[in-house]
Formats: structure tokens, C-alpha cells, sequence
């Protein structure tokens, strides 16, 4: 497939792009800064552009398959984030105009504020306030594409807290949650790797079980 990455220098979007091309995917990596992507393969273009800007995105868009975001932004505990849905506003619109149907993109567990509530004390009081202001724009993210993009063949993959390592074969939970849930209902409490997020997006490809739809999942 033609693959269009965005998030391609993130540590999760590495792994992605790295996959993807391991697959035989033709990717598109839409950077800010050229230089830090170190990937180069025949099947590799990578392209400077305003993530936020239509305008600018859009020539990128033409002719592919499937558009694939790993985009991730700066803790703000002062203030509030708007980047996920200012970025997915403008990706989508170029989604759009390039008659493009499908994007799948990372956010996280815990975008709901009271899904939260089931997690571990340290998660619940220690690092969700932390990156509260993330998972709320994260939220908000995922609330547009519910309520204006049902035109888009759409997934969004929640993934727990994240490992810098590759993907493994451990089997995948999934679940059509805020988090995925053991017998109990209580957050399993696995981490997971960045590699086996980006294997889980990619196996959405050939799945529709998850469009139109929000997917929690974890490794086990």
C-alpha cells in the first residue's frame, strides 16, 4: 500500500515507518524537521510540511492508501492543548480533498477523565494529572472524528503506558474501551512496546473490525 506517516521522528513513528517498509509499503513520511529521520530506504520519501496548514498538507495526500498518525506533542500543565485536533482538522480536510478514506491514529488509555478512575493510585494520582492536558485534547481528537468524519473510514488506537523497545509476538488484547479490562474490569496493568503499537496499527490494514471506531489494547 501507499502509506502517508505523520509523527514519522516520534519514537512511536520510527517503529511504524520501519515496519511499514519491512512490509512493502511505499511510505510518505510528512516531517516538521527533515534531518531527524534517520530511516532511508528506496521506498522512503519524506517531505517537510505545516501539520496544522491544509494548505500545505494537501499535495502529499494524492494517490494514498491509507494515512497513519503517531503525532505527539509537548506535557502542557498550565495550559491547554490543542495541537491533536488542530493537526487531525487539517489532515482530514486534505483526507478529503484527495478522496483518501482511511487514517488510523494513536491516542492513548485514560482519554475519558472518569475511565481513569479504575486505574492503579500511581496511575490515577501520580501520572494522569501529569498528562492530563494531553489525553484531554486526545478526547477531544476522538470526539471530532466520531461527530464529523463518519464520511472517513477512521480507527483510533488507544495503547497503555509505552516501552522504547521492538515489537514483540505477545498476543493482543483488544477492546472497544478507554482501557482494556481483565476479569475483575480493572485495567490490566501490562505496558506495552512502541513496536507492537505500531505492529497493531498496521495490522489494521486488512481489518475493518475497528472502523469508524476507538480501540483500547495491550499485549499480554
Amino acid at each position: 500500500m501507499k502509506v502517508l506517516v505523520f509523527g514519522a521522528t516520534g519514537k512511536t513513528g520510527q517503529f511504524l515507518v520501519k515496519q511499514s517498509l519491512q512490509q512493502g509499503h511505499m511510505v510518505t513520511a510528512v516531517v516538521r524537521t527533515p534531518s531527524k529521520l534517520t530511516i532511508h530506504h528506496d521506498n522512503l520519501k519524506v517531505v517537510q510540511a505545516d501539520i496544522f496548514s491544509a494548505d500545505s498538507l494537501a499535495e502529499h495526500f494524492n494517490e494514498q492508501d491509507v494515512v497513519m498518525s503517531c503525532l505527539g506533542f509537548q506535557i502542557s500543565i498550565f495550559s491547554q492543548v490543542t495541537q491533536y485536533t488542530e493537526s487531525m482538522k487539517a489532515i482530514t480536510a486534505s483526507m478529503r480533498l484527495a478522496k483518501v478514506k482511511r487514517i488510523i491514529a494513536m491516542t492513548s488509555w485514560y482519554t475519558q477523565t472518569e475511565s481513569a478512575q479504575s486505574a492503579s493510585w500511581m496511575v490515577r494520582w501520580l501520572l494522569i494529572p501529569m498528562i492530563r492536558t494531553l489525553l484531554n485534547n486526545m478526547y477531544e481528537m476522538e470526539n471530532y472524528l466520531t461527530e464529523e468524519c463518519m464520511d472517513l473510514d477512521w480507527t483510533t488506537v488507544r495503547p497503555p503506558e509505552l516501552q522504547n523497545a521492538p515489537e514483540t509476538d505477545k498476543e493482543m488484547l483488544t477492546y472497544g474501551g478507554y482501557f482494556v479490562p481483565d476479569q475483575d474490569g480493572n485495567p490490566i496493568p501490562n505496558a506495552v512496546t512502541r513496536g507492537d503499537v505500531a505492529r497493531f496499527m498496521l495490522s489494521q490494514l486488512n481489518e475493518d473490525t475497528w472502523v469508524k471506531k476507538s480501540v483500547a489494547m495491550v499485549t499480554v
